[in-house]
């Protein structure tokens, strides 16, 4: 979900902050954020299943939140630097199906549908498959396929 940013954008990018943290959850668990993801973005907690990491990886762009990206990102594929977009406002997800990835999984897949808008122009929606494996027993994200 890191996309590339134009120049204007990247400038913009190293004065923006991360949001405040919002009531409701971010990634549409119909959950307050506090007792969703919060947790988890606050290092209090750690993701239970691959889906779990996935939601909360969504709520971090959604908030801005790159250190929580890059701390759930497997090292062998994380960027360098990551730099959101701040024109981009992710508005909802859809999670569309997932393989292992539980408990007593090393490795799982969540395929999604994440919608979002730049600068308040139309709705668009990015899909994907994403790839997790366990690592010193916490889920982080491999890569896309």
């Amino acid at each position: 979900m890191a996309r590339r940013s134009t120049p204007a954008a990247k400038s913009a990018n190293k004065a923006a902050t991360r949001s405040a943290p919002p009531v409701e959850c971010p990634c549409c668990s119909g959950r307050a954020y506090a007792a969703c993801c919060g947790p988890l973005h606050e290092g209090h907690a750690q993701a239970a299943s691959a889906e779990t990491l996935m939601r909360s990886r969504y709520s971090a762009f959604a908030l801005g939140d790159v250190g929580y990206l890059e701390r759930t990102w497997h090292p062998s594929t994380r960027p360098r630097h990551l730099e959101l977009d701040p024109a981009t406002r992710w508005t909802r997800l859809e999670v569309l199906g997932t393989t292992g990835g539980g408990p007593f999984h090393t490795e799982g897949t969540v395929e999604f549908r994440a919608h979002y808008r730049d600068w308040g122009g139309p709705e668009q929606i990015m899909r994907e498959n994403s790839e997790f494996v366990r690592e010193g027993g916490a889920w982080v994200y491999l890569s896309a396929l």
